[in-house]
């Protein structure tokens, strides 16, 4: 019997030790998981920038056609002051087609105060960070 109670002791450490082992995997996975978003949400955020870094270097003073300003006139339908040459378009965007409205023969200058057309998305992450466009060079 010595043997049996003995193999009984043998067994009874080796489940004490397998279920703190379990709670604490489950927290590791679960720390391991957050630690995974965040760095996800951190290289999303990172090549947002990046991507915006990009596209203030290229020269748009070289550019043929340029968008003087957008404006949203619903969820997914906007408008569009475009430069060509010494005449603007007035366009409008709708997810199937882009329409000529008017075409100006004298441009219309922008306001100082207005700020440049930026893409939807990056506009209202900018909104939502709470940092303002004005503030780019």
């Amino acid at each position: 019997m010595p043997v049996g109670l003995a193999a009984q002791v043998g067994a009874t450490p080796a489940v004490a030790t397998v279920a703190p082992a379990t709670s604490g995997s489950v927290a590791g996975q679960l720390t391991q998981l957050v630690l995974g978003l965040l760095l996800v949400l951190g290289l999303i955020f990172f090549l947002a920038w990046l991507l915006r870094r990009v596209q203030n270097a290229a020269p748009n003073a070289n550019q043929l056609i340029q968008v003087v300003g957008s404006r949203q006139v619903g969820p997914r339908d906007r408008l569009l002051l475009v430069q060509v040459g010494d005449e603007q378009i007035l366009i409008g965007h709708t997810p199937g087609s882009l329409t000529a409205l008017h075409v100006m023969n004298t441009a219309v200058e922008a306001p100082a105060s207005a700020r440049p057309a930026t893409p939807e998305f990056a506009q209202r992450l900018m909104e939502l960070l709470g940092k303002d466009q004005k503030d780019k060079p």
